[in-house]
């Protein structure tokens, strides 16, 4: 970055500190957030005065406007601690992030609801396996023990039934 006249840079550092009150408030642009880049293309300068520069002897000197972005970032952490979030950005990854935890939440509780009735339903389909057999069984001819079978309930007869026995 080229010198630039003291007029400039005091119209320049005017531009940033509008912009910044304008971000604090909330009052981003389309896409923008609430951070350097947003602020020096709301400014209308370069990015790079808010970052330190290097001295072609090594040593490392302040940018033009590193005090405003030091100042940016210590207001916009205030009002981060103090609860009051001016992006809208932020506001909706808090709202996301409960949000996420509440399903996250239900998807639990399902997860144990589908467990039990999995355990239920095993249970279920093995006690109808069992009485199926059981019916079967009973359905099934017996084998002959050489013993007569019980007496049965013979035609009926004026009205009246008669019981015999099998000859």
């Amino acid at each position: 970055m080229g010198q630039i006249s003291s007029i400039e840079r005091r119209r320049n550092e005017e531009a940033i500190r509008a912009a910044m009150d304008r971000l604090l408030r909330g009052e981003l642009p389309p896409g923008g957030r609430c951070d350097l880049k947003t602020l020096a293309a709301e400014a209308g300068i370069n990015r790079t005065g808010f970052y330190p520069k290097k001295d072609p002897n090594g040593t490392l000197r302040d940018g033009p406007y590193q005090h405003l972005a030091d100042e940016f970032v210590r207001r916009l952490k205030a009002l981060h601690e103090a609860g009051t979030l001016r992006d809208p950005r932020d506001a909706q990854i808090v709202r996301l992030k409960a949000e996420n935890d509440t399903l996250r939440n239900r998807i639990s509780r399902q997860n144990a609801t589908l467990e039990n009735l999995t355990e239920f339903k095993i249970l279920a389909l093995s006690r109808i396996a069992a009485q199926h057999e059981e019916i079967t069984r009973l359905r099934s001819p017996q084998p002959a023990t050489g013993t007569p079978p019980a007496a049965r309930l013979t035609a009926v007869s004026g009205g009246s039934q008669t019981i015999g026995s099998c000859s």
